[in-house]
């Protein structure tokens, strides 16, 4: 018989108690906790999660054959790269991004062109099915091998799943879907855990690779609890202004591939395509040189990118000087003058001090130092930097320049596309030249601000 039972459960991660509480006795977050009603049946011979739950043989690791995994190409290069070089038999990826930013474009797109070769499904709970068909025609996509299914109860859809056997399914999206086993509103935190979850299971047993596309909330998360990101292999983020004809996306995640891989997609009236060239799309063209603005080489994933940093350091006219960052970290920012002021005397404690990095790209690394900080003095003299200069580094709070991973190819992305200088860590000094660069190797940020001044 079946009993109705309420519980509060955590959208951070997903703990629950049988009452309300201010603050989730599991993680410490306040203001988490929402009303779940699940129900529950009284006799149940087997678990649903029994046939995920087989018993294996004690084995050593030397003993285990490690094979390669075949890939499934999904015919969009730049996404095969953010997934490591296509789908994986089994693997479970989830998407998400601010709404209009194309992510049902984009799979759609993606299924449209491995239509061709193999049988692929796409489940709509967010539109009709005659919605999706205007979509495709208006991206002038021949979708006639794609099998749609309009549906969101949870178990019609396993059932297409195990009877179709697709070798691909885009569910969209996972927030739309519900179980009949819960009682409890579509994109609920229990229906969304159990949602995944039973996809997961079906993805697994059946060798399927899904793509889920997620909900995100009002500060850029996944909509719906924390312990979603850990049940999927991949999860992939759309970055960029909605506003914007570039659109970016990064592995945040990613079991079968490299973390924070990025790839660059241009919109265009026929859908998203992928950008072979992206360091062209964060250079600006400045017709003269300006002061303020300094090249930076930062390393996303495999892939080297070179990124304009500018800079703009203004007298404040209040008592506390603002420190605004776009694309770079905030608390940074302040770390870094005070460096410039302790070790290379340069204050700025009675200027506003504003950094934005070009073409809305984030910047997480500390490489960026170097390159932040000279478009500071840049700023601050009003003198442009050397015309053809490209730096990168990690500055540290005694003043000394550490060296970036992955130096060498920074360096040549560099020389590929035209600059002629490079300031870099000395411990990134190439031992051999490279042709066209000149490479100014610096141990100190004076050693930095000396060879600009001799220049």
């Amino acid at each position: 018989m079946a009993k109705v039972k309420t519980l509060f459960v955590c959208s951070d991660c997903g703990g629950t108690t049988p009452k309300w509480l201010g603050q989730c006795p599991h993680c410490q977050a306040w203001n988490t906790l929402e009303e779940s009603r699940e129900t529950h049946t009284a006799s149940q011979s087997e678990h649903r999660y029994a046939p995920l739950a087989q018993s294996g043989a004690l084995r050593s690791l030397s003993d285990v054959e490690a094979l390669e995994l075949p890939r499934m190409p999904t015919g969009i290069t730049e996404f095969d790269r953010v997934l490591g070089g296509g789908l994986v038999a089994g693997a479970v990826v989830l998407i998400g991004g601010d709404p209009g930013i194309g992510k049902s474009t984009l799979l759609l797109q993606a299924l449209v062109s491995m239509s061709g070769q193999q049988r692929v499904l796409y489940v709509t709970g967010e539109e009709s099915a005659e919605q999706v068909a205007l979509r495709a025609r208006r991206l002038g996509l021949s979708g006639g091998s794609v099998d749609l299914f309009a549906e969101i109860r949870l178990e019609s859809i396993q059932h297409a799943l195990l009877e179709k056997k697709p070798a691909v399914a885009v569910i969209d999206s996972i927030q739309t879907i519900y179980s009949g086993e819960l009682t409890s509103a579509p994109g609920s935190v229990s229906q969304v855990k159990e949602c995944a979850a039973q996809l997961t299971r079906i993805a697994k047993q059946a060798g399927i690779p899904i793509v889920m596309i997620g909900h995100v909330t009002k500060d850029g998360a996944l909509a719906g609890p924390r312990v979603l990101e850990h049940i999927v292999d991949t999860v992939l983020y759309f970055e960029g202004d909605t506003h914007s004809s570039y659109r970016l996306i990064r592995a945040f995640k990613n079991r079968f591939g490299a973390v924070n891989e990025l790839g660059v997609f241009a919109m265009t009236d026929r859908g998203l395509r992928g950008v072979s060239n992206p360091s062209a799309l964060f250079l600006s063209q400045h017709s003269n040189d300006v002061a303020g603005s300094c090249v930076m080489a930062t390393q996303e994933g495999t892939r080297p990118l070179l990124v304009e940093i500018q800079a703009l350091v203004d007298t404040a006219h209040v008592p506390n000087p603002r420190r605004l960052t776009v694309g770079l970290e905030g608390n940074r920012l302040a770390m870094l003058l005070a460096v410039l002021n302790r070790h290379a005397g340069v204050s700025t404690h009675d200027q506003d001090v504003f950094v934005n990095a070009v073409g809305g790209v984030r910047i997480t690394e500390p490489a960026a130092d170097l390159a932040v900080l000279l478009a500071i003095i840049s700023s601050l003299r009003n003198r442009p930097l050397p015309k053809g200069l490209i730096a990168f580094g990690e500055v540290g709070l005694a003043g000394e320049v550490r060296p970036a991973p992955r130096g060498q190819e920074r360096l040549r992305e560099a020389a590929k596309l035209g600059f002629s200088i490079a300031m870099i860590p000395r411990a990134n000094a190439p031992r051999q030249p490279i042709e066209g660069l000149e490479i100014w190797a610096v141990d100190r940020l004076q050693d930095a601000l000396d060879r600009l001044r001799d220049r």
